[in-house]
C-alpha cells in the first residue's frame, strides 16, 4: 500500500513549446487516471481525492496551461482549442490512453470535448459541472453579432493587459478572500487550497499564480449543436455530476444530458460548484462506484 504522508512528485510535459507541470502520485503499475482543475484553480486542489484513490490508480494531475507551476501562454491564448491540445498532448506522451477522467469547471468543458474527438482514448469521464454555458446563456450569446464579440474581446483583454495582479500582504489575507469564495470550505481547506495557489512576490507580498489573461474569452467558439455532436461522439460512460446550490446549468433540466450516449447525473444536496469539496465524501463513494 502506498504511504499516504509521501505527496506527489511534480513532472512536466512541452505542449505548443509551453512546460506545463503535472504532479504524479506514484503506483505506476496501477490504472492511469487523470484529475483535471477548472478554471483559476490548480493541480493541488485534487490532493483528497488523490489521497484516497492513489491505491488503486496511478493519478496524473496536471495544472492547465497559465495555472498552477505550468509556463503561462506568451501570446496570451487560453482558447478551449489550445486547453484540448494540451490534454492531447499529456495521453499522447505519457501513453495514457484509454484513460478515465475525472475533471471539473472548465477541466470538465475540455475533458468532454476531447472525448468527442478522440472517443478511443477515454475510457470513463467524470464532469463536474463542465457543460458550460446554460441554453439560455447560448441564446444570449448568440444575438451578439461577430463584431460585437470581437470589440468585446480586444477590450476586455486590453483591459486585462494593463491589470497588475492583487498582492496579498500575507498568505492570512490571501486565505481570506479564498474563504470568501466558497463557503462550504473548512477552514482546513481554504488555507491548504491558498498555499498552494500562490506564490510569492520578489517584495514579500503574494499573488495568485495563474495568468490574468485565463480571465479572456475567447469571442470564436463552437456552436451549441456542434458541441451536442461532440458530446454525442463520445462512446465511453459518462457521470454528470453538478451541485444543488450551484450556477452551474443543470443537465437533466436544461436537457444536455439527452446528447449522450451512456450518461448519468447526479446532484449533490449542501454542495456548490466545488462538489469535491463541498461534498467529499459522498462524491468519492460515487466516483468509486462510477469507476469500479
Amino acid at each position: 500500500m502506498t504511504d499516504p504522508f509521501i505527496g506527489p512528485t511534480s513532472q512536466s510535459f512541452v505542449s505548443q513549446r509551453l512546460r506545463l507541470h503535472y504532479v504524479d502520485w506514484g503506483n505506476p503499475t496501477a490504472p492511469p487516471l487523470i484529475l483535471l482543475h477548472g478554471g483559476r484553480d490548480h493541480c493541488r486542489n485534487w490532493d483528497w481525492v488523490a489521497r484516497d484513490l492513489r491505491n488503486d490508480f496511478h493519478i496524473i494531475a496536471p495544472d492547465l496551461r497559465g495555472h498552477g507551476d505550468s509556463a503561462y501562454s506568451p501570446s496570451g491564448d487560453y482558447s478551449m482549442q489550445a486547453f484540448v491540445y494540451d490534454l492531447a498532448q499529456l495521453i499522447h506522451q505519457q501513453k495514457l490512453g484509454p484513460v478515465p477522467i475525472i475533471a471539473h469547471s472548465l477541466g470538465g468543458s475540455i475533458a468532454l470535448r476531447y472525448a468527442g474527438a478522440f472517443p478511443e482514448t477515454v475510457s470513463k469521464l467524470v464532469a463536474i459541472e463542465g457543460l458550460g454555458p446554460s441554453p439560455a446563456q447560448q441564446a444570449e450569446r448568440a444575438k451578439r453579432t461577430a463584431v460585437e464579440r470581437i470589440r468585446q474581446w480586444v477590450g476586455d483583454t486590453r483591459q486585462l493587459a494593463g491589470r497588475i495582479p492583487r498582492r496579498y500582504a500575507s498568505i492570512e489575507e490571501a486565505y481570506g478572500r479564498m474563504q470568501g469564495e466558497n463557503k462550504h470550505l473548512t477552514p482546513e481547506q481554504a488555507r491548504y487550497l491558498t498555499v498552494h495557489g500562490v506564490a510569492q512576490n520578489e517584495d514579500g507580498s503574494y499573488s495568485w499564480k495563474f495568468d490574468n489573461y485565463v480571465r479572456s474569452f475567447s469571442p470564436v467558439d463552437f456552436r451549441p449543436e456542434e458541441l451536442a455532436d461532440l458530446w454525442r461522439n463520445i462512446d465511453c460512460p459518462v457521470l454528470l455530476v453538478n451541485g444543488k446550490e450551484s450556477w452551474a446549468s443543470d443537465p437533466i433540466r436544461d436537457g444536455q444530458i439527452a446528447y449522450f450516449k451512456d450518461a448519468r447525473a447526479v446532484a449533490f444536496d449542501g454542495a456548490g460548484h466545488w462538489v469535491h469539496h463541498d461534498r467529499l465524501d459522498a462524491f468519492l463513494a460515487e466516483v468509486r462506484a462510477f469507476l469500479s
